[in-house]
């Protein structure tokens, strides 16, 4: 009889402490986020940008913030880049699926965090890589982080887009630690994952899909610790080979395909019942031009995708302290 009632008793603590959870979801949400991001027509004025986003930790989409730049119209010309960069070496991320920093299962069925396999090349060449992935062969993604526009792209391309953005920076009170130049096509895609720093994604062609979640629900992603392996790729044969890091380094990371197959879907969605059965996170699509802002501490997930007249997608990432600026840039072969 005392087995049955601790176990009521159990049962309705762990209801009450879901409805508590269900609770705080729901005000996050009316309170601070609203139920989509917010879109700005014009650039706020610092002031505006530090009290009405930075402070309630609140992303936004602004339009007009980079309409300047020579980029937006130059970069969508695949001949600009290729020639402007024909003497520039870049480093381009190889992967089977498009999927690097992410979660897939090693040869004995575990999961393992793959990180991709990194190779230097000239430009022209890099590009024509992306241009022609295909998945089950190899996924090409120039996605170089540490500053890479400024170490990698800066002499060719650096008087085509602004150093920083203005407003952001008197907002920080300092200059972009680093800015990050990414070029991709429609296999692109980052796993859900959280940033330790502020972002701005402009992005240049193509567009960007964003699924987002508040600081509140990471109870939601299943963090979880795995195995940290890297690709490496043969040219010669055209395969990959995934191996686990010796010594064994454990990367925390969120066990949750927001997208799951179709054969995999009712088991992921028994696996994860917080992050399925909970409100849906936040989607939004930053188009050419535009600039998302992305506070430090929600977590994401990025789909890239293209509009289909689009040859060539990019975006650029400043970050400024702990704050950075993405140009993002996709291809399409067609």
């Amino acid at each position: 009889m005392r087995f049955i009632e601790r176990a009521r008793e159990t049962a309705d603590k762990k209801m009450k402490n879901q409805n508590q959870i269900k609770s705080l979801w729901d005000e996050v949400r009316e309170l601070s986020l609203s139920t989509t991001i917010e879109r700005l027509d014009s650039p706020p004025t610092p002031l505006e940008f530090l009290r009405n986003y930075v402070s309630p930790n609140k992303p936004c989409i602004i339009s007009n913030a980079i309409s300047h730049w020579p980029a937006l119209s130059l970069w969508p010309n695949h001949s600009y880049l290729t020639h402007s960069l024909s003497h520039s070496s870049v480093s381009l991320h190889l992967t089977p699926h498009g999927r690097a920093d992410s979660l897939v299962p090693t040869p004995t069925n575990s999961l393992c965090f793959a990180s991709a396999h990194v190779k230097s090349l000239p430009f022209p060449l890099a590009v024509n890589w992306v241009l022609n992935s295909q998945v089950g062969k190899s996924v090409a993604y120039l996605q170089q982080q540490n500053d890479c526009f400024r170490t990698e792209y800066f002499d060719a391309l650096g008087s085509d887009c602004d150093g920083h953005i203005e407003w952001a920076t008197e907002a920080f009170g300092c200059l972009p630690e680093a800015v990050n130049l990414w070029i991709g096509n429609h296999l692109s895609e980052t796993s859900f994952h959280k940033d330790h720093y502020e972002n701005l994604y402009a992005v240049v062609s193509g567009e960007k899909h964003f699924l987002l979640l508040p600081p509140t629900d990471v109870h939601r992603l299943y963090i979880r610790d795995y195995p940290a392996a890297q690709y490496s790729y043969s040219q010669e044969i055209g395969e990959f080979r995934l191996g686990v890091e010796e010594p064994v380094r454990y990367v925390p990371w969120s066990s949750v395909n927001p997208y799951p197959s179709p054969e995999d879907k009712e088991s992921e969605m028994a696996n994860f019942p917080l992050y399925f059965n909970g409100p849906k996170p936040f989607q939004c699509t930053v188009k050419a031009g535009e600039v998302l802002y992305l506070c430090r501490y929600p977590w994401q997930g990025m789909i890239c995708s293209l509009i289909s007249s689009m040859r060539i997608s990019t975006s650029c990432n400043q970050f400024i302290m702990n704050m950075r600026i993405q140009v993002l840039m996709y291809l399409s072969a067609t």
